[in-house]
């Protein structure tokens, strides 16, 4: 079992990691062709390119000047120690114990505008590359003709090594789509988070965020390998609901109290 994870917007430099143990990431030399373009834009440019303000175009434009293919303990961080979004804040994984941790870096994988596919501890230099981003590339108008079946392939690569040839599909529609279903040589299970508000059961999205970080998490604490286990989440009030779900598409409910 195999399961895929956005990254977030939101990153955190400043807290010191949590474990020494680190990996490298896979695909190096392809992030090195896109900052190799982005290298070539202006702070306009990004600014216009992704929608973010002056502040956030200047920083992002130092931050593919600085980029190196060399990874290290000063330039980077373990990615899902770095990620700090409302995915992120549900894993928690600064909370995790070691052998919780060696579970999420066999477990989990984090799709990536920049790095194509990051395992948790793949040491991460600071970026902000949305896969969904328009960016020409010499593969074509967008990521998404950039990584092609890179990430595909990949995935399939992990899967074999698991006891059971599932993906777990925790991330996010513009992520998810860099992924190539017909391809994929394994079951694709959808997790769908609903909350009770306005008299019916809804995605909210700030809520589904964060419960697909507690999924992870939940994950983790159960050292899980079967996928027909995560029906048992129940982590901050959620529930398998049996009757809204198909094979394919895993509903979990849960009603807030007022």
């Amino acid at each position: 079992m195999l399961i895929v994870l956005s990254p977030a917007k939101s990153l955190d430099y400043d807290t010191p990691p949590t474990t020494d143990v680190h990996t490298t990431p896979a695909f190096i030399p392809r992030s090195a062709e896109l900052i190799e373009v982005l290298k070539t834009l202006s702070p306009a440019d990004i600014g216009s390119l992704m929608g973010i303000s002056d502040q956030l175009s200047v920083l992002n434009v130092n931050r593919y000047a600085s980029w190196s293919r060399k990874f290290t303990a000063k330039n980077s961080k373990q990615a899902v120690l770095a990620f700090n979004g409302d995915v992120y804040e549900g894993l928690d994984a600064s909370s995790l114990s070691a052998k919780q941790l060696d579970y999420v870096q066999a477990h989990v994988r984090i799709l990536s505008g920049l790095y194509g596919m990051l395992r948790p501890l793949d040491l991460m230099q600071p970026y902000r590359l949305e896969m969904g981003t328009k960016l020409a590339n010499p593969h074509g108008k967008d990521l998404y003709a950039f990584w092609g079946g890179e990430v595909t392939e990949a995935i399939n690569g992990e899967l074999a090594a698991q006891k059971a040839p599932v993906l777990v599909n925790l991330a996010s529609e513009e992520y998810f789509k860099v992924v190539k279903p017909k391809l994929l040589k394994a079951k694709v299970i959808s997790p769908v988070f609903e909350d009770w508000k306005g008299g019916k059961y809804k995605i909210i999205s700030f809520y589904a965020k964060r419960a697909r970080g507690l999924m992870a998490r939940y994950a983790a604490l159960k050292n899980i390998s079967q996928p027909e286990k995560l029906k048992g989440f129940d982590l901050e009030g959620y529930a398998f609901a049996e009757e809204a779900s198909t094979e394919s598409s895993w509903v979990f409910r849960r009603k807030l109290a007022a």
